[in-house]
């Protein structure tokens, strides 16, 4: 696997941003009300929350710069939650303003970082601010095919699959050993356990499972002991704030 790094990552960050927004300008009023792919929100909700957590990354960085930290939402889970349920109901010209000026400004805050900013300490999983960068990386990306316009999982580029595969070995419960195997690849092992369990198909159908989202391309089957099994329960997503991971 090729890592990403701070020199890397900007690019992933417009890449995702522009998705977000160039799926967004597809969208009529109808489509805000929609059913999205999380049980429960509509897309009108999935926007409402990439602006919350563009503006908690965007926060994040602006205390980190000065030497300060500050929880992720303004208000913790419980004000992550309202917000997301004020805004969801929104029209579209609203919509696409507060996404654009989330997103864009959360963006432009990780360009105008110096080569030791990202080292700064934040307080998203008592980390730094990579992490944050990473972070609304994973979120964009994910949320953008959360919207069930047209970009699934399938659309997923290899270097964020596999990044996702590091992000989320905390799912693989502790007596399991995953072996990933995705087709034309080489095989990547996840977790530690006794148990040794084959996952194979397309990289993005293997990362979808392991985001906790709906594989595209139907190419996902299990193995143990040379038995196919089915595929094994995860344990929840690895959040950094409580509540509500999958999301």
């Amino acid at each position: 696997m090729t890592p990403i790094t701070v020199e890397t990552l900007p690019a992933e960050l417009h890449k995702a941003a522009g998705t977000v927004t160039r799926l967004l300008s597809t969208m009529d009023e109808s489509s805000l009300t929609g059913p999205s792919e999380l049980p429960g929100w509509t897309r009108g909700h999935v926007l409402a929350h990439i602006v919350g957590i563009s503006n908690a990354m965007a926060r994040q960085l602006e205390y980190a710069q000065r030497g300060e930290k500050i929880e992720l939402y303004d208000g913790g889970m419980e004000g992550r939650t309202k917000a997301i349920d004020l805004a969801a109901g929104h029209s579209l010209a609203d919509h696409t303003a507060s996404v654009t000026t989330a997103v864009n400004a959360a963006v432009a805050a990780f360009d105008s970082l110096e080569p030791n900013g990202w080292q700064a300490p934040i307080s998203y999983r008592d980390g730094t601010v990579f992490d944050g960068g990473l972070a609304l990386w994973r979120e964009l990306t994910i949320h953008a095919s959360d919207l069930g316009m047209g970009y699934g999982p399938e659309t997923w580029s290899r270097p964020f699959c596999e990044h996702l595969f590091s992000f989320l070995e905390p799912r693989v419960p502790a007596d399991y050993k995953f072996v990933l195997q995705p087709t034309g690849l080489a095989p990547l092992t996840l977790g530690h356990g006794g148990t040794s369990i084959a996952i194979t198909g397309m990289l993005t159908d293997i990362a979808a499972w392991l985001a906790g989202r709906e594989p595209s391309l139907g190419s996902l089957r299990a193995t143990a002991a040379a038995d196919g099994v089915d595929l094994p329960d995860l344990l929840p997503w690895p959040a950094g704030v409580p509540a509500q991971p999958a999301r």
